[in-house]
């Protein structure tokens, strides 16, 4: 039983880094219709950041609290920016366009951003100092369940309590949500359309960053290429629980932890991609809408 328990809440911690990215894909798909596919890239760009300001200010002697703060700020500020500019550069120019080119654009946003970094870096994987502090936990909590683990679950939660807010009460949030609804109608009752999709676009990036924080944390290694993994299976998340629905990116985060934390302990860690990729595959092929989308004429 504690090894199941140990399997559950590794599956907590991945899902809920998977539910942070796949918050961007499904946020973007909401608003335009459309899927960023650079996205993984920008959670990669938040990794990447916060290591260099992490280096730079531990050899300042900073402490770890603020490094932590100071690093995941110059993130979340920098995924940002970038993921305005790719808005701005692979989306905004195509938005009258037929929907296979702002596509395409994006895949070029996704691969340019990779060659960037990898020649901006390196190939190799690079480490990463552990930022989040370690808590002293009594027995047997402290077997099946870690610091890092802990403020993942936290942090995500809180994030997500956060983001829902800002949907459901704030200005911008209103505006969001009558611009998925209808831009046409939105357009007519004042809402700047462009603001939103540029405001939709930041937000995610955000969330991607902070995700690109805590598993670089947790793992204490990066390289120029974690994005496109991690990109495809916080996809695989969006779609599983309803691409365009946000508590479904949030289900569908935690069901994909899981399947592949549990597949991964009763079968092999080999499989861990394998049961991943399956599932999309399934959930394609047998509720393509996913577990809370609804059903629309759209494509891709």
């Amino acid at each position: 039983m504690e090894y199941f328990i140990e399997l559950f809440l590794s599956g907590l911690t991945r899902g809920s880094i998977y539910a942070l990215i796949a918050l961007g894909y499904t946020m973007v798909y909401g608003i335009i219709g459309l899927i960023n596919f650079a996205h993984g890239e920008i959670y990669m760009i938040g990794a990447f950041t916060a290591l260099i300001f992490a280096n730079l200010l531990t050899v300042w002697g900073w402490p770890t609290a603020a490094i932590l703060i100071c690093a995941g700020s110059a993130a979340v500020i920098y995924s940002c920016a970038y993921g305005y500019t790719v808005e701005k550069i692979a989306y905004k120019p195509l938005r009258n366009a037929p929907r296979l080119s702002p596509l395409i654009s994006a895949i070029g946003m996704s691969i340019f951003l990779q060659n960037y970094v990898l020649l901006a870096q390196t190939s190799d994987f690079m480490p990463f100092p552990s930022l989040i502090p370690d808590f002293d936990f009594m027995e047997p909590v402290a077997h099946i369940i870690g610091s890092s683990d802990l403020v993942i679950m936290v942090t995500t939660f809180v994030v997500m309590l956060l983001l829902t807010l800002i949907i459901k009460f704030t200005r911008i949030g209103k505006a969001m949500r009558a611009t998925a609804q209808d831009k046409k109608m939105a357009l007519l009752i004042g809402v700047d359309v462009n603001k939103v999709i540029s405001a939709t676009f930041v937000i995610g990036s955000g969330l991607a960053a902070i995700g690109g924080l805590l598993i670089a944390s947790h793992v204490g290694q990066i390289n120029f290429y974690i994005g496109f993994l991690a990109g495809i299976k916080a996809f695989t998340a969006a779609v599983l629980g309803g691409i365009g629905s946000m508590p479904g990116a949030m289900l569908g985060g935690l069901l994909l932890g899981w399947t592949e934390s549990f597949a991964t302990g009763y079968v092999s860690s080999d499989y861990e991609d394998v049961f991943a990729f399956s599932l999309l595959v399934l959930i394609l092929i047998f509720k393509p809408n996913g577990i809370l989308g609804r059903k629309e004429a759209k494509k891709v």
